[in-house]
């Protein structure tokens, strides 16, 4: 009996060992921040310690998460030194009842998982911050720079100003000025931690600058930004108004064309000569021409409006919705438009411009 005791406790302890030395992953935290703001992007650095180089790679599960979005599940585990792993995911949380995913750390051989980890959710508090401040900007960053703005006038009663702006650690993606109706999104590049933003504004001629707020995560306050307005001495298109129709020269122009109608027209009446009454004719007909109104047509979904007729403009924004637009000029493969409900102005692609 002592025997076959000692047999099955001999049996166990081999067991014990064998499946002690078969565990080959240990996972554990490296970085998870303490708190996190509203909208915040933030890191959750993750390593693992790896005794077995017979896998071929490892995968991450996300589990039994709320409120909270992953933007890059797809990250890629790397070898940092010996048998350590690690990698860095980025999460960004609107609520703050929001809870940080358990982790699933698989290693895989052949297609098949041959072991599995399991990281429990870190706890992080969280901050809704900014309230009822006009000026903050929904920005928040570790670091922050205006790299280049410039200001042309739009039509005769507002400008269009474009800024261009890096940021680190940052949701430029959320970035919006409270009180200015027309703004948004020329461009976004996101390399993250890295962003660049090309954003647009249009602002009362009379405007002189725009101060906005963004919250520095590194110095824990606010910092305000403030973009001056100078007006160059040039329009957005081709230095001209930007509606011909509404330039005054364009005015005076049918003005005095209308007004040289009406006196060959008299002259004819007075003089009977033919000579005044074919002068009178083609008058006519290019007073029909030139105050006809503009063709209209519609701007496809999706479509770039450009500020100059190039490849190489700045996009100042994108049309989210089909437009009906009037049609102001053309050159080369660009339409010049003029949206008849939104009242913006600027270069199409003419493969953009659709039929009423």
């Amino acid at each position: 009996m002592k025997k076959i005791l000692f047999l099955i406790i001999l049996v166990n302890t081999l067991l014990s060992i064998n499946l002690f030395a078969a565990k080959n992953l240990y996972v554990s935290y490296q970085q998870v921040p303490k708190q996190v703001y509203k909208n915040q992007r933030f890191e959750v650095n993750i390593k693992a310690l790896i005794t077995t180089k017979n896998f071929d790679y490892i995968t991450t599960s996300f589990l039994n998460s709320k409120n909270i979005k992953v933007l890059n599940p797809k990250a890629k585990w790397k070898n940092t030194f010996d048998a350590n792993y690690e990698v860095k995911y980025f999460f960004k949380a609107n609520k703050g009842n929001f809870t940080l995913p358990d982790f699933s750390i698989k290693l895989v051989k052949n297609g098949d998982i041959i072991e599995t980890s399991n990281l429990s959710s870190a706890h992080i508090s969280y901050s809704d911050i900014a309230r009822g401040n006009e000026r903050f900007s929904n920005i928040i960053a570790k670091d922050f720079k205006l790299k280049a703005y410039k200001t042309k006038q739009y039509n005769n009663k507002e400008s269009l100003t474009i800024i261009d702006i890096d940021a680190i650690d940052s949701n430029l993606e959320d970035f919006y000025l409270h009180g200015i109706k027309e703004q948004g999104t020329s461009k976004l590049d996101n390399n993250y931690p890295k962003q660049n933003l090309i954003y647009y504004l249009v602002l009362p001629v009379h405007k002189k600058k725009v101060e906005f707020d963004y919250y520095n995560t590194t110095t824990k306050n606010f910092i305000t930004i403030t973009v001056p307005l100078i007006l160059q001495n040039e329009l957005v298109s081709t230095q001209t108004d930007l509606n011909p129709n509404d330039s005054s020269f364009e005015k005076y122009k049918k003005i005095a064309l209308v007004i040289l109608l009406i006196v060959f027209i008299i002259i004819y009446i007075i003089k009977r000569n033919k000579i005044y009454l074919i002068i009178s004719i083609i008058l006519l007909i290019i007073s029909i021409i030139y105050l006809m109104p503009n063709k209209t047509g519609i701007v496809k979904k999706d479509s770039y409006i450009y500020i100059l007729p190039t490849d190489k403009s700045t996009i100042f924004f994108q049309i989210k919705n089909e437009e009906k637009v009037e049609i102001l000029n053309k050159k080369r493969e660009f339409i010049k438009v003029m949206g008849i409900k939104n009242k913006f102005i600027g270069w199409i692609k003419e493969e953009n411009l659709g039929k009423n």
